[in-house]
C-alpha cells in the first residue's frame, strides 16, 4: 500500500500523532508511520477474518474486537515502549549530565563539552547528543538541534534540563549550578520511584501467592485425604 493512498485513508493529524511517537523511540527507532498503518490495516483484516470463521458468534465479535485492535494497537504497542524508554534515560541522565558539567567547568564552550562528553560515553541519552554534535557540523545552529532533540526525548526532567541548555547558549547564562540542581532531582526522583516499586512488591507477592501457593498447598494437605477416601 504506497504513501499516498494511506494519505488518503488518514487524516493529517493521525500521520503527525503516530510520527511524534515514532521519534519518541530515538534516532535508531526501527519504524516508519506508513509502514506502521500499512501493517495494521493488513493485521486487522487477517484477525477479522480468524474470529469471523473460527468462532460460532463471530459474526458479532469479528468487527467488535477488530475495531478495538484497530483503534488501541498505536497506544498498546509505542507508549509501553517509549515510558521504559523514558525511564532508561532518566538513569543515564545522571552521569551524562554530571560529566557534562564537569567539562564544563574544566573550561570548555557548550559545543565542545557536549562533544567530549557525549564521546566518552556509550548509551542511548549520548548517542542522541551525538546526533546534535552531527547535525551542527552538518550547518545547523545548537539551538535548532537542541529542539529537535526534545522531540526524540520522553522525559519532562531531560527535556527541562536541554530547555535550560537552550537558554545557556542563547543568553550566557551560568549553566552549571542549573545542571547540579537538575541532577540532584533526577537522582531523587528515581529513589522515590524505586521505593514506589518496592513498597508494591508485598502485594504482587500476595497476588501469586493466592493464585499459585495456596491452591498447591491445599492440594498438599487435602490430597492424602482425597486418596484415602476413594481408595
Amino acid at each position: 500500500m504506497n504513501n499516498n493512498m494511506l494519505n488518503l485513508i488518514y487524516r493529517e493529524k493521525t500521520i503527525n500523532s503516530l510520527n511524534k511517537k515514532i521519534k519518541l523511540l530515538g534516532i535508531n527507532a526501527k519504524h516508519n508511520a506508513y509502514t506502521f498503518m500499512t501493517l495494521r490495516i493488513i493485521t486487522s483484516i487477517f484477525l477479522f477474518i480468524m474470529i469471523l470463521f473460527l468462532n460460532n458468534f463471530g459474526y458479532i465479535l469479528a468487527p467488535i474486537l477488530t475495531y478495538l485492535y484497530y483503534v488501541f494497537l498505536p497506544n498498546l504497542y509505542f507508549n509501553t515502549k517509549i515510558k521504559k524508554r523514558g525511564r532508561r534515560l532518566d538513569y543515564q541522565a545522571m552521569y551524562f549530565f554530571e560529566i557534562l558539567a564537569l567539562s564544563i567547568e574544566s573550561g570548555n564552550n557548550l559545543i565542545k563539552a557536549i562533544k567530549t562528553t557525549s564521546n566518552s560515553i556509550d548509551n542511548e541519552l549520548a548517542l542522541e547528543f551525538r546526533e546534535v554534535i552531527r547535525e551542527v557540523e552538518m550547518g545547523k545552529s545548537l539551538d535548532e538541534a537542541l529542539t529537535l532533540l526534545k522531540e526524540r526525548i520522553p522525559s519532562d526532567t531531560i527535556n527541562n534540563i536541554i530547555l535550560n541548555i537552550r537558554e545557556s547558549n542563547l543568553f550566557g547564562n551560568n549553566i552549571i549550578d542549573t545542571l547540579y540542581n537538575q541532577i540532584d532531582y533526577i537522582r531523587e526522583k528515581i529513589v522515590l520511584e524505586n521505593r514506589a516499586r518496592i513498597s508494591k512488591l508485598p502485594l504482587k507477592i500476595s497476588i501469586i501467592s493466592v493464585i499459585f501457593f495456596i491452591p498447591l498447598l491445599l492440594l498438599l494437605i487435602l490430597g492424602p485425604v482425597i486418596l484415602n477416601y476413594f481408595g
